[in-house]
């Protein structure tokens, strides 16, 4: 379905304006493609060079996709998730042509989009070079880079494969961790919308890695996942290769990672994702579908992504999605889990973000020391994101081994089952210099450090041969041009075509920019 909502009149009329414009040869070097729904379970792509029109149907449990029509080169078609890996591929090819570049499971995140009722009636994906604000780091798009996140895997119920050829999304994350947790599957609602069994949790598009599990290894009594948001996937794995990161390293070598990594939901960005991650849902179907958009019915902007919105975020949820928080106390209510620095905590026994809705946020200093440890002195005096990214991740560690030791902030803690912890240097970083600048490389490193602190705790706490670990981001990363900058919206407001770009690449057309409260929550 496509956006519910008084829509114009001549919508069709002005979507094929706005399309002559973002396909245009003007805006060829900063526009990728375009993708939208004319019609319920019909997609398009089109680029300056081609279009493809795909549609869905049944099969089963699931979607099934099929090209109806193609003109000129197809947009889509090529899906080949191993492009540009690993990273020494990516290097060779930096900011690569739409005609090289690959864009993994297309038709299902494409599809998915529109099944939201919020969702845009056109969205602008941005080419691999586009540098639309002052980042030389980016993503937010299609493509396999800025799609491409890392999928470390280690510990209880693991497998011990190493670093193997092979990728997941994002979406599988939630469902293995349960199963990692011995949680038994029952009826659900599957990817189709339909009531199916086999589902661990209420709402799920993912599916168990059952790839990653060791089947003679009984459940694992704990799992902890470490988030390093925004961080290039290639770029960890080379990390730990070459034992700049050598408590990845470790991970890897006693565990399992996917060298292709683990493809985002479309969008490419935070807070959809870690609601993806935390749901096994895509945006179009747990509720967060970008970090902000236009709600044509209620004629108002949703902010789900800024410091007045992050802590409500999980608002929007649809009925019927669960968190894993959720679904492990509705298979274990005496279980405790854990939600550090993460907005996707519905349903956790403590979370960051409890504190920041009680309006005690400033209790989270205490214990956090002065000179932030794991920290690079160079970046920190050089860059205010690069301080402020130590500080918050210095306090998610404080935090998490505060709980993990049994007390923190006055209230008791037994061995939580599942912890979630979140950690922003690397996208901070990432983001300012791009994932294979100087600044990059330090955050990582001093990522890596953190993560050897949350594991110490794990160990502190005698619990890791029964704890399994897994490291993931919410998206990749990708270095830009540095001279290709512009906006697409202002060459549509030149036209004359009324509209609002919402998060870069939303857009709603016949609706001005001041229509609805910008910035509106409620």
């Amino acid at each position: 379905m496509t956006t519910v909502g008084e829509r114009p009149a001549d919508l069709e009329d002005l979507r094929e304006r706005a399309l002559d414009i973002l396909c245009g040869t003007d805006l060829s070097a900063m526009v990728e493609m375009v993708v939208f729904s004319p019609a319920p379970g019909i997609y398009e792509a089109r680029a300056v060079d081609g279009s493809t029109r795909f549609r869905r149907h049944l099969g089963g449990r699931d979607w099934r996709y099929q090209v109806t029509k193609v003109e000129g080169r197809d947009p889509l078609g090529d899906q080949d998730v191993t492009r540009f890996s690993p990273l020494a591929a990516e290097l060779a090819e930096p900011q690569p042509d739409r005609r090289r570049n690959s864009y993994p499971l297309a038709y299902e995140r494409i599809a998915q989009v529109f099944d939201h009722p919020c969702a845009p009636d056109l969205c602008v994906l941005h080419t691999a070079s586009h540098r639309p604000g002052t980042h030389r780091g980016e993503h937010g798009s299609l493509d396999v880079v800025q799609s491409r996140a890392p999928l470390i895997a280690s510990g209880a119920g693991v497998r011990r494969l190493g670093l193997v050829p092979g990728h997941c999304r994002l979406v599988d994350v939630a469902p293995t961790v349960l199963a990692l947790l011995g949680l038994e599957p029952g009826p659900g609602v599957g990817p189709t919308g339909q009531v199916v069994e086999g589902m661990l949790l209420a709402r799920q598009d993912g599916r168990v890695l059952h790839e990653l599990l060791d089947p003679d290894a009984a459940a694992a009594g704990q799992v902890v996942v470490v988030l390093m948001d925004g961080a290039n996937a290639n770029v960890l794995y080379e990390s730990a290769a070459a034992g700049r990161a050598p408590v990845l390293g470790g991970l890897i070598e006693r565990g399992t990672a996917l060298a292709e990594g683990a493809v985002a939901s479309l969008p490419t960005v935070t807070l959809a994702n870690h609601t993806s991650l935390n749901t096994g849902a895509h945006p179009g179907h747990h509720g967060v579908l970008h970090n902000a958009w236009y709600d044509r019915a209620r004629q108002r902007q949703v902010v789900t992504e800024s410091p007045a919105t992050w802590q409500e975020a999980m608002r929007w949820l649809f009925p019927g999605v669960e968190t894993i928080h959720e679904a492990l106390h509705r298979h274990r209510p005496d279980a405790v889990s854990v939600a550090v620095n993460e907005p996707a905590d519905r349903g956790a026994d403590y979370s960051t973000f409890d504190l920041f809705r009680a309006d005690e946020v400033g209790r989270l200093a205490e214990g956090v020391p002065r000179e932030l440890p794991h920290a690079d002195p160079e970046w920190l005096a050089a860059s205010e994101d690069y301080r402020w990214g130590s500080l918050v991740d210095t306090s998610a560690v404080n935090q998490m081994r505060r709980i993990w030791e049994g007390e923190y902030l006055g209230t008791r803690y037994p061995l939580p089952a599942f912890t979630w912890v979140s950690l922003s240097l690397t996208d901070a970083a990432f983001h300012e210099g791009g994932p294979h600048s100087p600044i990059a490389r330090a955050a990582v490193a001093d990522t890596d450090a953190r993560l050897g602190e949350v594991l110490g705790a794990v160990e502190a706490r005698g619990a890791r041969a029964s704890t399994a670990v897994l490291v993931v981001a919410d998206h990749g990363m990708e270095e830009n041009a540095a001279d290709n900058v512009g906006d697409w919206s202002a060459a549509l407001s030149a036209a004359g075509i009324v509209h609002r770009d919402e998060a870069s690449g939303f857009i709603y057309l016949g609706v001005g920019p001041d229509a609805g409260a910008v910035g509106a929550t409620t």
